[in-house]
């Protein structure tokens, strides 16, 4: 069996009496356009809306929130202003808007065409930075980017992505909490839910998120489907109802479920080590937890040492993931997601990781760590029942 750890390949063998089915609708390929030309198709053919030209004007000032992690981000945004090119927008009426402490190499990879572009990173600390939109049903005065919040027409260029407190995250948490103020910010890090991460149960908050986002009038969602590794499956465009059609296809795409929970779970994170996040890392081991025997091996196979952030780093000073969730609720660290999915998965069983993390760091985030294919080997000998996960960071398991 080949498993695609980070750009490379590691072989090990699985005895067919030994493997744990992972039952998955058939993965379509690749396709051959590319994202720019993805994201153009979907502007053109939006799901249950007409182009997405016809609902703006020349004279807008256009924002458009985009999530810098996307694989191409920079070739994705730059289908979204040639669409709006087409509808009279000049580039320099185009504001993108990134959450605060994101990545911005997008900006140096977009095309010199598109230069005029202006580039926001949202400060919630900055009250002139923030505007008034409007009251919840719930009475919570909510404060945003002003930028959002005065822009003409709004543009959510983001992927479609499992998360441990909405269930399904894109759109309904491209504006709340990422561009809320700092209290707001704060509290949503506090709440944790206390069921396995990526319950598949709408939680209050993604309710909450979806009210925002229909305050802020009509955004247009361009909710991309990531393939495997560093790829963009497909790109589905519409208003707000075409959430639900992203969804379908995200599932479609990166939902499984296997018959009985096996003793080890391999959780592979493939694609380039510098485009991976700890969270990525994290997002894998908790997928991995979720389905695996208590007590069992979860072993996350990736090549990359992404930066830690508040959340990790304290973790590292605990003595084991026991309590984690309490204090990291208490900390609020904006990494607070990562980190709980992190010790949630320390906490489901044994924990193995490779990675390009010293020994010391790997042991100090509660795991043992790995080197090679023949370690991985030696772990499947060991097991009664293995499953694997590829690309585990991005997909949904369930017991059926």
């Amino acid at each position: 069996m080949d498993l695609r750890v980070g750009l490379h390949t590691w072989t090990v063998a699985v005895p067919p009496e030994k493997v744990a089915a992972l039952r998955r609708a058939e993965i379509p390929p690749v396709p051959t356009a590319s994202p720019r030309e993805l994201v153009r198709a979907a502007l053109e053919a939006p799901f249950g809306f007409e182009p997405m030209r016809r609902a703006v004007t020349p004279e807008d000032h256009v924002t458009v929130v985009l999530d810098p992690d996307l694989p191409h981000a920079a070739d994705l945004l730059a289908g979204v202003i040639d669409h709006l090119g087409t509808a009279g927008i000049a580039p320099a009426a185009v504001t993108v808007v990134t959450p605060p402490g994101s990545r911005q190499d997008w900006i140096d990879e977009l095309p010199e065409e598109f230069a005029e572009v202006r580039a926001e990173t949202h400060d919630p600390t900055d009250r002139a930075k923030l505007a008034y939109l409007a009251s919840t049903k719930a009475g919570r005065r909510m404060y945003l980017n002003r930028t959002l919040v005065e822009s003409d027409f709004v543009v959510f260029l983001t992927g479609r992505r499992y998360d441990p407190l909405l269930g399904y995250a894109g759109a309904e948490s491209a504006a709340f909490p990422a561009l809320a103020d700092e209290e707001i910010r704060a509290e949503y890090a506090g709440r944790f839910t206390t069921q396995a991460p990526g319950a598949d149960e709408p939680s209050e908050m993604r309710a909450e998120a979806g009210e925002i986002a229909w305050l802020l009038g009509t955004p247009f969602l361009v909710q991309v489907i990531e393939g495997a590794g560093n790829t963009v499956q497909e790109v589905v465009a519409g208003l707000l109802d075409s959430g639900a059609e992203g969804i379908r296809r995200q599932d479609a795409r990166w939902r499984g479920s296997i018959a009985d929970k096996p003793d080890t779970v391999i959780a592979t994170v493939p694609g380039e080590p510098a485009g991976l996040t700890f969270l990525d890392l994290a997002k894998a081991a908790a997928c991995a937890a979720r389905v695996v025997r208590k007590g069992g091996r979860v072993v996350v196979l990736s090549d990359a040492a992404p930066t830690l952030g508040e959340g990790a780093e304290f973790l590292r000073r605990l003595d084991g993931p026991k309590g984690a969730r309490k204090q990291l609720a208490e900390l609020k660290p904006a990494d607070w997601a990562a980190s709980y999915l992190w010790a949630f998965a320390a906490r489901a069983g044994s924990l193995f990781l490779a990675s390009s993390y010293p020994d010391e760091v790997a042991e100090e985030l509660f795991t043992t760590p790995l080197h090679s294919q023949a370690e991985v080997q030696r772990l499947v000998d060991a097991a009664g029942s293995v499953l694997v996960i590829p690309d585990a960071h991005r997909s949904m398991v369930t017991v059926e």
